[in-house]
């Protein structure tokens, strides 16, 4: 498959999956209601999140969230796209990784600039050992690219010690 239209089928799928999401969680759950998928371990909870990850930054001024939170991450992202398209040496692994960061960020801006707000609605307890903020998929396609670009950096370094 061509290069560039898997980079941007990869970005558009990660996009279409957080956007369907949350229209299907809008059009469905109530504000704020809690549903439990596997007990109070995994709930489907619907909230309006109008700061960064777990809130932060939602009691800016609104010029500073307009910056940090809008201008910032755009710029950003466009720079992502373009690394990606441009440095033709980066191996899979890294280039789903940037994908899937680049696909998220752009899930979670989009509604920044419709909605003033990033609708949320996964929720994780495992009682004690374990308990996430309430996130979507956006959040989850940037943490696996994360992951991902970890790994992608540890294997690679391996290799490059390996044939040293």
């Amino acid at each position: 498959m061509n290069r560039t239209l898997f980079i941007t089928l990869l970005i558009v799928f990660n996009i279409a999956i957080d956007q369907i999401s949350k229209v299907i969680v809008r059009n469905t759950l109530n504000f704020r209601e809690e549903i439990d998928v596997i007990g109070k371990y995994f709930q489907l909870i619907w909230v309006e999140n109008k700061g960064a990850f777990l809130g932060m930054g939602s009691d800016m001024n609104p010029t500073l969230r307009f910056i940090f939170l809008l201008v910032l991450p755009t710029v950003v992202l466009a720079y992502v796209i373009y690394y990606i398209l441009k440095t033709k040496e980066l191996d899979r692994l890294s280039l789903i990784a940037f994908c899937c960061i680049a696909g998220g960020g752009i899930a979670n801006v989009f509604d920044r600039i419709v909605f003033g707000q990033v609708t949320d609605f996964f929720f994780i307890n495992l009682g004690g050992v374990f308990k996430t903020g309430i996130f979507n998929i956006a959040d989850m396609s940037v943490t696996a690219g994360m992951i991902m670009l970890l790994f992608s950096g540890i294997f690679n370094s391996n290799k490059k010690e390996e044939i040293a």
